[in-house]
């Protein structure tokens, strides 16, 4: 179960705009996490606490294929990102380092900046607790679920290989 307070983004949201650029001289999760979303909106890594939910347009993550952008996201502390949809590539990074991401145009459309949201993962629920309105998300396959519960699709592996439970 995740809970968080959301933040809105429009439409084509790139990855310039989640990292920019000028901050992938370092692959240090902490460091990109102090720069995410910045040229999306400059006070977004100040106003943002952890377990905050990231809620967006169309096209999420579109642009350069850079893993930098999922881990930025991931590394400042956001639960979740909940799109109308995400760009192929995007999805399949935030999907290997373990952030949690869902696609529902419903909840987008109905979830406004500031709301508490809620989500159960595994049924692909959405509620916004302001509101008191629910969504639907496709719920990931079982072992997409195991990946993001893991962490990520390496520890998901180291796992698997020590022959421990996911």
């Amino acid at each position: 179960m995740i809970l968080g307070k959301a933040h809105k983004f429009g439409d084509n949201i790139d990855t310039d705009a989640i990292i920019p650029a000028r901050h992938l001289n370092t692959h240090d999760p902490a460091e990109l996490a102090k720069h995410v979303m910045e040229d999306a909106d400059p006070r977004f890594a100040a106003k943002m606490k952890v377990n905050d939910i990231i809620v967006a347009g169309e096209n999420f993550g579109c642009g350069s294929s850079r893993e930098h952008a999922p881990i930025a996201i991931k590394a400042a502390g956001i639960s979740a990102v909940i799109a109308k949809s995400f760009a192929r590539i995007f999805y399949r990074n935030a999907i290997n380092i373990g952030l949690p991401i869902l696609e529902s145009k419903e909840a987008v459309d109905g979830i406004k900046e500031g709301d508490e949201v809620e989500i159960e993962l595994t049924l692909g629920e959405i509620r916004n607790v302001t509101t008191k309105k629910n969504y639907r998300s496709a719920p990931f396959p079982p072992f997409m679920q195991q990946i993001i519960k893991a962490g990520g699709l390496i520890e998901y592996v180291r796992r698997k290989i020590h022959g421990k439970n996911v």
